[in-house]
């Protein structure tokens, strides 16, 4: 009994540092609606700069001093974010903003190494805090003792804050009203500002306050920001207490479940995760919200099918592509035979956040599923490899066929969240299960059969199943059954109402893009000859991620270009410098402010922008005759992506400002002029 005990004050302790950064990240998401990838990252910051800090501060006085000087450096840090990075991407749907923010995590990982080098830094102890207090005979360090008094204080200091001053109060107000705040002549900006300042300042102190009990490193970014996620959306997004209740939840499963069920310890918060969300859609203490913004995938310009022209010039580059082992080695097929599977991956992904509205964060359980699938066969049954490749959709078939059961009765954050969910949850399976996926170690020895070995034979046979697999999904899109789902991305009501079951279209799009997920993944395993947990693991869903967006989600295929771009350029780069993340970062957070509707996207605003002086009253796009209403560029002011700028109902958008139409808020329209 003792020994639990101990065990239980040491997981308030470290409940405290992580509610600290949590209630930031929850705090900015309340206001702002962003999803602050980089809040780990201000994380990591703030333990480095207290370890500098606290070296050349000797004393109590110098010791604390310097915790707090840190914590206060990284928010004028975020202040400085804030102004020169997020104030020009507020407009912008949610998903640039975390794509931007992923961006300034890379950047900040490679600067971290730069200025501190790669390896863990330890920080002093913090002065009369070294010892231990005996408790039921057993030893607690004093330090520990601290952190749990930090925790309710810090949740007292925060609910006086919001409740007993009148920033508070219109930081509460924003939460819940945003356009109605501006009504009231309240600067949004410096609100806004203000806001992420103190949600930053959170999450260095968290950071700082840690480093006693833990050493710095440049990879304690993303471990801690998976936490906080998790903590926020089962408490609740938007809740401070929610992210307290959450906080002491995830920190003392961490800390009993190693002892009661090791098998399943590292995976176990996200096993509860899943509970939650499903059983409470909006988290423990948060509230149901109500009509989501719009789907990012709902353009002002309706999507159409290549004309005859574009046709031609994508053939032609296929046929270069086809043509590529006559003149390339076989280093650089096997980097295209990469780009390629990558491509079909993302595409995969592009069909569902496109032109269904649904945001995985856990596509890559699919991936890796197709990987297992394809190795289990071929080392475990000794399949030859025709019958193999089959079972690796089979079995990210099988995957989606359960997973998206459950997570396509949720919408927005909460559904991306229980995607990572179960995505981890798999990974877990990959990496425990040790007599039947090699755990760590892996699976070795998935090689393809002899027919289609050797760098040449594979590209070709890995183009064709790329290309065949992304004309499957571009026909999907234009199919009966893709204008069924964009109807439902657009309105679930309205097409609710016309006969339309959105859980069934939603779950065999989820489906759909799980099996060619799968499909890419039994490509890569034959490509690298092995399978390992890492190919189910976050990084890869982020890539898959960051590869649509830098395409252009407004895009049908815009997933092809951002995964030719992003995977050539990370792989270049890895042979270029050392510092590739922050070059990479750079490159991301660019297009983000310079063009946050994605290269595709960008390129095709241009050509419309370039036709329309020379246009005659007709739209160029449109033929004779039609009468689809389109948004014309004389009638709507446009924002940044091409969206019709409006206000935005109670709750939505930012800064009163939505991309695209609300159900019960239709976008104004004219008929296009015969």
């Amino acid at each position: 009994m003792e020994f639990f005990v101990v065990q239980f004050l040491t997981g308030l302790a470290s409940a405290s540092s992580l509610f600290l950064a949590a209630s930031g990240l929850s705090i900015i998401f309340g206001v702002t609606r962003i999803l602050n990838f980089a809040h780990g990252a201000f994380y990591m910051l703030g333990a480095y700069l207290a370890v500098t800090l606290t070296g050349q501060w000797s004393g109590p006085l110098g010791f604390w001093g310097a915790i707090l000087v840190a914590a206060l450096a990284v928010a004028v840090f975020g202040v400085i974010t804030e102004i020169l990075l997020l104030r020009r991407i507020y407009h912008v749907p949610e998903l640039f903003q975390l794509l931007g923010t992923f961006g300034l995590t890379l950047i900040l990982q490679d600067v971290v190494v730069l200025i501190w080098g790669p390896e863990d830094l330890i920080g002093p102890r913090a002065p009369g805090l070294e010892g231990a207090v005996e408790i039921l005979g057993q030893s607690v360090p004093t330090y520990d003792l601290f952190l749990i008094v930090c925790g309710p204080v810090v949740l007292a200091a925060l609910w006086l804050l919001f409740h007993r001053t009148r920033w508070g109060v219109l930081v509460r107000a924003a939460t819940q009203d945003r356009d109605m705040v501006a009504a009231l002549g309240v600067n949004q900006k410096w609100l806004f500002t203000s806001v992420f300042a103190l949600g930053v300042f959170l999450a260095g102190l968290g950071g700082a306050l840690q480093l006693p009990r833990d050493s710095a490193n440049h990879m304690m970014d993303l471990s801690i920001i998976v936490e906080v996620f998790v903590v926020v959306v089962i408490g609740g997004l938007g809740s401070v207490p929610g992210a307290f209740l959450a906080a002491v939840i995830v920190s003392e499963l961490n800390a009993f479940g190693i002892l009661v069920l090791p098998k399943i310890s590292i995976v176990i918060v996200f096993l509860v995760m899943a509970a939650v969300l499903v059983v409470r859609p909006w988290g423990l203490l948060g509230r149901q919200e109500g009509a989501p913004r719009q789907a990012p995938g709902a353009t002002i310009h309706p999507w159409r099918p290549l004309r005859p022209p574009q046709q031609i010039a994508v053939a032609g580059m296929l046929v270069l592509a086809a043509c590529l082992p006559f003149f390339a080695g076989n280093y650089a097929l096997n980097v295209a035979t990469e780009i390629l599977i990558f491509v079909l991956f993302a595409q995969s992904l592009q069909l569902m956040m496109t032109v269904g509205g649904l945001v995985s964060f856990g596509h890559a359980a699919y991936f890796g599923l197709g990987a297992y699938g394809v190795a289990l066969a071929a080392r475990s049954l000794d399949l030859p490899m025709m019958p193999a490749v089959f079972a690796g959709p089979l079995l990210a078939l099988l995957g989606a066929f359960v997973f998206g059961w459950f997570t396509v009765r949720l919408v927005g954050v909460y559904f991306a969240m229980l995607t990572l969910a179960f995505a981890q949850i798999v990974w877990s399976i990959a990496f425990q299960w040790v007599e039947v996926t090699g755990g760590d170690n892996g699976i070795l020895g998935v090689w393809p059969a002899s027919a289609v070995g050797g760098a040449t034979r594979f590209y070709w046979l890995t183009f064709v199943v790329a290309v065949a697999g992304v004309i499957c999904l571009r026909i999907l899109t234009f199919s009966p059954f893709g204008y069924a789902l964009r109807a439902v991305r657009d309105s679930q009501l309205r097409a609710e109402a016309i006969g339309i079951d959105r859980l069934r279209v939603q779950w065999t799009a989820f489906m759909i893009a799980g099996t060619f997920a799968g499909t890419a993944g039994a490509l890569f395993a034959y490509l690298k000859g092995s399978v390992f947990p890492d190919y189910l693991a976050i990084p890869y869903s982020v890539d898959a991620l960051v590869m649509v967006l830098l395409g252009g989600i407004e895009t049908v295929s815009g997933a092809v270009v951002g995964a030719v771009v992003y995977k050539a350029l990370a792989i270049w780069l890895v042979s270029q410098t050392e510092f590739s993340k922050l070059i990479l970062g750079a490159v991301i957070v660019g297009l983000v402010v310079l063009a946050p509707e994605g290269i595709v996207g960008y390129l095709s605003k241009l050509a419309r922008r370039i036709k329309w002086p020379l246009a005659s009253k007709r739209d160029p796009e449109r033929p004779a005759g039609s009468s689809e209403k389109i948004m014309r560029p004389d009638k709507e002011k446009e924002s940044a992506v091409g969206f019709a700028l409006k206000p935005s109902p109670a709750g939505a958008g930012s800064g009163g400002v939505e991309a695209g139409s609300q159900e019960n808020s239709p976008p104004r329209m004219t008929k296009a002029e015969p």
